[in-house]
């Protein structure tokens, strides 16, 4: 009776802090202003099919789940999918924590992944491919770890398994490309181990990678329909350099990316996390090398330890050595940080043998500290307490619009009441067959704002169209008037609205639109009326880049 009740306080303990995690993620979530990447991943819910120029398929219904379910569109219901599977993918981290090691060590972790910040904003807030990527990454893992680790230490033989882990390795490559990467790292885990590797040679096995390809038929089928340019995209033309602009490889950005990895995941963690995993992985090499005599618990323990590492450091150093040269985006290398605070979870539960007061108060301290952080940003989104000028402002304030990288957040239900409350804009709304932006990512938040005042096609005039060249068909467009909407950035570049000058009749600035934060204004929108598309738009080798 007694470990019945331990048992359901530990598993009332896991539901309370997944609870907590899904309110205060949904209280980011309610006001925190869309950014760029979403209003883009807007428009694949707009624009359905197999799968999309940028990313598979999965990020058009996580982005769609919460304005199908409510019928309701606002940066909210876009967030409501990501909300939900970010809860599902933290209990599946628990679980395998909880099958490599024990209950604390899972509780741990659990505790760990929800605060991180970028784990909460990157996968739990934001609608990203990230989401549905990390909830089917842990599925995989999970899968494998019940795979390759049963409960008891016996010699391994092929199961099942290995089929579903290639329908769900099938299903991360569905969320982005990462998910080759971690099949890659699961298969030459068990290659370059002599007890796994029979598991490569299984029929269990040949089942798994025939099952992988066929989830794979939505991502194949486009790609096949449109001469494999996503793929081609993700694996060559995105790392091509601008003309005439060269990119020599730079150590100190590897050390950038480094230290930046430290910061998203909030230092006090961040620094721990490498810690364990420098020591873990010099501690196997150095027992490999000197032939150390071990039981064979202390076998079993360094293959869990090994696995965490395969599943994290490939695509952790890979990326981060591609960053010398290659711009790389914060959430690129997290799924292998997302593996690997399974080790962190696990050294933090032997140090708190030793001294557990200092173990709780560290967690609490990070837990108290990176909350009020997020609150405080989030604040300063909605209110502008730290800029300079604000009505708001505390002590005056400490940032200007240049150096506050949060104004590159659009409040789009601002910018819709500026348009509605001006009838000159409002006007030019009503008469326009289309819109059309100079950025891929711009055009997505403009539609999420405008839609309601009107419902017309929104596209991109740029080199760089990304889906917009599969979704707008620019012949149809041909003869009708168009409303052009830029930042202010882009229309004090001439030579910008000249190019699209020359697509047009007649093309002239009618109006602009303050987005003020605080009473200050932190970013000015351009509204143009443009007469009579003359010809297709089609960008050029002289297109402004």
């Amino acid at each position: 009776m007694y470990k019945k009740n331990i048992f359901s306080d530990n598993q009332l303990s896991i539901f309370y802090i997944l609870l907590f995690g899904l309110f205060f993620r949904a209280i980011i979530a309610f006001w925190l202003f869309p950014g760029y990447d979403e209003g883009y991943y807007y428009l694949y819910t707009q624009n359905l099919d197999w799968s999309f120029f940028d990313h598979p398929l999965f990020v058009s219904l996580t982005t769609g789940f919460g304005i199908w379910f409510t019928g309701i569109t606002s940066p909210f219901t876009l967030r409501i999918g990501t909300l939900l599977l970010y809860t599902g993918s933290l209990f599946l981290l628990y679980l395998i924590s909880l099958r490599l090691f024990n209950q604390k060590t899972a509780k741990i972790t659990l505790i760990l992944a929800s605060i991180i910040p970028i784990f909460q904003i990157g996968f739990g807030v934001i609608t990203l491919p990230d989401s549905p990527l990390i909830f089917f990454w842990s599925a995989s893992i999970y899968c494998a770890t019940c795979e390759l680790f049963p409960k008891k230490n016996i010699n391994y033989r092929p199961t099942y398994r290995l089929s579903i882990l290639g329908v769900l390795i099938g299903l991360t490559c569905l969320s982005k490309y990462h998910g080759f990467v971690l099949g890659f790292c699961l298969f030459t885990f068990c290659l370059s181990n002599r007890i796994y590797r029979r598991a490569v040679l299984s029929s269990w096995c040949l089942l798994g990678f025939a099952s992988f390809v066929t989830v794979l038929f939505p991502l194949i089928f486009w790609n096949y329909q449109h001469d494999w340019v996503s793929l081609r995209f993700q694996l060559f033309d995105r790392f091509s350099s601008v003309p005439n602009v060269s990119k020599p490889y730079s150590v100190l950005k590897i050390f950038n990316a480094f230290l930046t990895n430290i910061g998203l995941l909030f230092p006090t963690i961040g620094i721990p996390l490498w810690w364990v995993t420098i020591k873990t992985v010099f501690t196997e090499i150095s027992t490999s090398i000197n032939n150390k005599i071990r039981t064979e618990d202390e076998k079993y323990l360094s293959r869990k330890k090994l696995f965490i590492l395969w599943m994290s450091l490939p695509l952790i150093l890979g990326l981060n050595i591609l960053g010398g040269k290659e711009q790389i985006l914060a959430t690129w290398p997290m799924p292998g940080f997302w593996s690997l605070i399974l080790l962190l979870g696990f050294y933090v539960e032997k140090w708190q043998d030793n001294s557990k007061k200092t173990i709780e108060k560290w967690l609490k301290i990070n837990i108290v500290l990176i909350s009020c952080l997020l609150l405080l940003i989030l604040a300063h989104i909605n209110t502008g307490f730290l800029l300079q000028g604000s009505r708001y402002a505390i002590l005056g304030g400490f940032l200007n619009t240049k150096t506050d990288p949060s104004t590159e957040l659009i409040n789009v239900k601002q910018l819709k009441e500026e348009v509605s409350d001006s009838p000159m804009l409002l006007e030019a709304l009503q008469n326009s067959d289309f819109i059309f932006t100079n950025a891929y990512y711009l055009s997505g938040l403009i539609d999420l704002a405008l839609r309601p005042l009107k419902s017309i096609p929104v596209t991109c005039f740029s080199y760089d169209r990304r889906g917009f060249t599969f979704w707008t068909n620019m012949n149809q467009l041909v003869g009708k008037d168009a409303l052009y909407i830029t930042l202010k950035r882009f229309h004090e570049m001439p030579g910008l609205t000249n190019e699209f000058r020359d697509f047009f009749k007649e093309m002239k600035e009618i109006g602009k639109v303050d987005m003020k934060r605080g009473g200050v204004t932190v970013e000015t929108l351009y509204f143009y009326e443009a007469k009579s598309l003359l010809k297709p738009y089609k960008s050029s080798k002289y297109s402004i880049r």
